[in-house]
């Protein structure tokens, strides 16, 4: 198993995860009782196999469905899998859902010390870098007022200011992530930046070759819950491509398929109602 002697600092090994899906709520609850009949399953994860260096910058790729948000849940201990094992050596700071966890009725200041606590922070620490968190949220007087009077975008900001200014060992970044105004976006991205170059391991989730190829020197493609390719950042976005294609090619063919069909079946029609307009005009 990998360990920080061998400065691993990310380690999947065989990791397999299924959900049970449900029609509804209502099918959810009963579960809780007793055993779903027929109830459907969805691999989300198929035996994943990988290391990272501490200090790697590795981009994760694949469509929606992948696995990608299962497998970026587990390295947050939101989830975990139900078969292998893995090894986060490290805090982990991830600026996906940057408003999850934070108490409503609890300040913007409160909400710190919170999130730093379920992120196994100290207290001097946090007390350490409350300030440079206060400051770079930007919110005023607002930050002593209770999360709950917060616009969505005033609690990104907070959320975003808290996950880059914790010094984490490994950053997750979602290329979807969208906060303030122009001039709030350029300072996270400067401060992106600076955390990389201080040698933080940065997961980096991206469809788009420029972006990765910018920040990372290798990609993990997941596709259907198994790692198909991983590697240099150009030949994993070569076979995303490819495949991309191809699903869309089949995609037609199956449009086609039915086109054809349906095609057929109106020919069916017309000469079920030639032959009774001919019996008829006979009698």
């Amino acid at each position: 198993m990998a360990n920080e002697k061998n400065d691993i600092i990310i380690s999947f090994s065989h990791i397999s995860k299924e959900y049970t899906l449900y029609k509804n709520d209502q099918e959810r609850f009963k579960a809780l009782f007793k055993k779903p009949k027929n109830a459907k399953h969805k691999r989300a994860l198929n035996d994943v196999t990988f290391e990272i260096e501490r200090g790697e910058s590795v981009g994760i790729i694949g469509d929606n469905g992948a696995g990608k948000s299962t497998l970026l849940k587990m390295i947050t201990g939101v989830t975990f899998p139900d078969t292998g094992e893995i090894y986060v050596g490290g805090t982990v700071a991830a600026l996906l859902e940057l408003t999850a966890g934070f108490a409503p009725e609890m300040t913007g200041r409160e909400n710190i010390y919170l999130k730093g606590y379920i992120l196994g922070l100290e207290d001097e620490y946090i007390k350490e870098i409350e300030t440079r968190i206060i400051d770079f949220a930007e919110l005023g007087e607002y930050i002593d007022q209770p999360v709950r009077t917060y616009s969505s975008g005033m609690k990104m900001r907070l959320g975003f200011a808290i996950n880059v200014n914790i010094d984490p060992d490994i950053l997750v970044i979602d290329e979807a992530l969208s906060v303030g105004d122009a001039a709030f976006r350029r300072k996270c991205r400067q401060r992106i930046a600076e955390i990389m170059a201080a040698g933080t391991t940065i997961l980096y989730v991206s469809h788009h070759p420029e972006t990765v190829n910018e920040i990372c020197n290798r990609a993990i493609y997941l596709r259907k819950g198994a790692v198909l390719y991983d590697g240099t950042v150009e030949e994993a976005f070569q076979i995303y491509e490819r495949d991309k294609e191809e699903d869309r090619r089949k995609m037609e063919e199956k449009k086609k398929a039915k086109k054809a069909e349906k095609l057929a079946e109106l020919k069916d029609i017309e000469k079920k109602l030639e032959k009774v307009n001919s019996k008829t005009v006979k009698k």
